[in-house]
């Protein structure tokens, strides 16, 4: 008798978005753990290439545990993932034939473009913006990593 499950993919997303859940829990605590932000833009940019919605899905819950857990604006993550996916990439895809420097960048830009992007919806809407910290650095090569292996 075959056992064929015809929802693997919703369950291994579903897993992979409690997983995600729980370690955003733990990166709160301990500063060492990197926020996953250039990951999730990764899956979110891959959902949209391949059309996946399932992943879309969960990418886009992943960014709401992420914005609420960090104390982000409300969508801020996601209207940056989109202004990105929609200007900046197609541009770094058209200038850069090299995967590692353009995996590189878009870890770099997800995180010093956010920053800048969250400075000006705290300057639009009068509110204090992120902190900036020397951990930045860290999280950035430690996602670079991440990142070319997943890429």
């Amino acid at each position: 008798m075959q056992r064929n499950i015809a929802y693997k993919n919703f369950v291994k997303y579903a897993l992979w978005s409690v997983v995600f859940a729980l370690y955003t829990s733990l990166g709160c605590i301990y500063l060492f753990l990197p926020p996953m932000m250039a990951v999730l833009f990764l899956f979110f940019r891959r959902s949209l290439q391949t059309e996946d919605t399932l992943l879309l899905f969960f990418v886009l819950i992943d960014i709401f545990v992420l914005e609420t857990q960090k104390g982000f604006l409300a969508f801020s993550v996601l209207i940056y993932f989109m202004l990105m996916q929609r200007f900046v990439v197609p541009k770094i895809d058209q200038s850069i034939n090299v995967a590692h420097l353009r995996n590189f960048l878009y870890v770099f830009i997800t995180y010093f473009g956010y920053i800048v992007f969250s400075m000006l919806l705290s300057q639009i809407f009068l509110i204090q913006g992120i902190s900036i910290d020397y951990y930045i650095v860290y999280y950035i090569t430690v996602e670079f990593l991440i990142v070319s292996v997943l890429a």
